[in-house]
């Protein structure tokens, strides 16, 4: 039988370079805020919030310390060991691999005179390698990280300043990597600095009386200047496909009571406004509303407007690991037994329905089919799903083997129902899973939550081989894409 999958469907998987790199002052890159999240052990750690925050002093500490356990400027090393890596990925029949470029390699300061060839000349390699395997890089210009003297001098996506740096950094990109990459995303998981300002945005709001403007304006300056690296690349290289990216979790209403019901809907619309101005070049309505009833006043240039409407993206990506549930009376639902569901950067009320990962989210494998459809019949262009996964602790056998069982059901059930989401008529382009190498948490910057095909012998202290070894996940997902996503079984 014939795969439901396209001819040109891109199997792969995804990292970031704050994530795998390392090699945090090689090379004449600068310091990123990235770099400076100190890791936490988990008995240390307060609500994800504080966990996520940054205050000025606390900043000023970590650029000072260089003795401290941060866990993303030693990465997994991929910055010297990009060859190998890349070979594994070939192994398993990647066509495609998602990675982002660090800011602080190419404008170590941000708002640097020249850009630093040093860096340049380090992604030229790597999407050389990338080529000579078959691979195709699918780029991230800004994945959670920008050069910490941004921050410093202008608080971040905060200040308008950022959109010309920004612009100019991704013009540079474009023009050095034409004809060597393909397909390009402006921000990851934009909607994220409404949740988390310092991580997605740069910008600290302590101090500030409502932190919602601050961070819907720092939206704003990242919208001007995602639609205005749309227009360049264009203008740079026709041949290129430019996109935004969306983090995108399922939200239920807990009961079928109406007022449940238009809670889930409104949490819904609030996760996808961001791909609202990105895909249809508006603000939504509701919106509008939403920053009458928080005092948000969102401040805008002559010809933002125009900006926005006139440099659309081509396609839509976005991630996708969870679902929760919510309910308009959610203390009651608390009282009543609902349980709660942690998240990718977010939490929830429990879905009985579903079972939960170590990490308390939900596995919800229909919830992925559910968004896609909702999805492209939304926006009817190309979608592609960047990021799926799970995260959990791996254990070495005394063979040596990795029997990661549990992931390899994660993934067959959610590709299962992207089959389906096709058979409904979804334009999907790919799939590139999360951490398809194991790498340092985003949110919690640890080890031993782990995602990968590929096992690396490091700890949360960073102590470790560096070694890598195949997983069971990894010859199951070789012979997934060697059928073309027609045979999910056990390897």
């Amino acid at each position: 039988m014939a795969s439901v999958f396209p001819k040109y469907f891109l199997w792969g998987g995804a990292v970031a370079a704050n994530q795998v790199e390392g090699a945090y002052n090689v090379d004449g890159k600068g310091l990123s805020t990235a770099d400076v999240v100190r890791y936490v052990p988990p008995e240390e750690r307060g609500s994800l919030e504080e966990l996520l925050g940054m205050t000025r002093a606390r900043l000023e500490e970590a650029i000072a310390d260089t003795e401290g356990n941060y866990p993303k400027r030693r990465g997994i090393d991929f910055y010297r060991r990009y060859k190998e890596d890349i070979a594994l990925l070939a192994e398993m029949g990647f066509k495609v691999f998602r990675l982002s470029i660090s800011w602080p390699r190419i404008f170590p300061n941000g708002d640097d005179e020249a850009p630093n060839e040093a860096g340049l000349a380090f992604y030229d390699r790597v999407f050389d390698e990338l080529r000579k395997h078959g691979i195709e890089p699918l780029v991230t210009i800004s994945h959670y990280e920008m050069p910490v003297e941004l921050v410093r001098r202008y608080n971040g996506w905060a200040s308008r300043e950022l959109v010309g740096l920004f612009v100019r950094y991704a013009e540079t990109l474009f023009a050095r990597y034409k004809g060597k990459v393909k397909y390009w995303l402006t921000f990851n998981e934009i909607n994220c600095t409404l949740k988390a300002p310092f991580l997605g945005a740069g910008v600290l709001v302590e101090g500030e009386a409502n932190p919602k403007q601050l961070a819907f304006q720092a939206l704003h300056h990242q919208f001007v200047a995602s639609a205005l690296a749309v227009k360049r690349c264009r203008e740079l290289d026709g041949e290129a496909k430019i996109g935004c990216m969306l983090a995108r979790k399922l939200i239920y209403p807990y009961t079928c009571h109406p007022l449940d019901i238009l809670k889930a809907q409104e949490e819904n619309q609030m996760a996808q406004f961001c791909t609202d101005v990105q895909v249809r070049g508006v603000y939504p309505s509701f919106i509008k509303r939403h920053w009458e009833e928080h005092g948000v006043a969102v401040e805008m240039q002559p010809g933002d407007e125009a900006i926005l409407r006139e440099n659309l993206v081509d396609y839509l990506a976005f991630s996708y690991y969870m679902s929760v549930t919510t309910s308009a009376n959610p203390e009651g639902a608390v009282r009543g037994g609902a349980g709660q569901a942690a998240g990718n950067l977010s939490s929830g009320l429990a879905n009985p329905y579903l079972e939960s990962s170590e990490w308390g989210w939900q596995i919800d494998p229909v919830g992925l089919r559910v968004v896609l459809k909702e999805m492209y019949d939304r926006y009817r262009i190309p979608l592609f799903v960047v990021e799926n996964g799970l995260g959990a602790v791996d254990r070495i056998e005394a063979d040596g083997s990795i029997r990661d069982d549990y992931r390899i059901e994660y993934f067959a059930r959610h590709i299962e129902q992207m089959g389906e989401a096709i058979k409904d008529g979804v334009e999907l382009w790919g799939y590139t899973s999360w951490g398809c190498i194991d790498l340092v948490s985003a949110s919690t910057s640890e080890m031993r939550k782990r995602y990968g095909f590929i096992y690396v012998d490091q700890d949360d202290e960073g102590k470790g081989t560096l070694e890598r070894i195949r997983k069971k996940s990894f010859y199951w997902y070789k012979k997934v894409i060697a059928s073309h996503g027609e045979d999910l079984g056990n390897p």
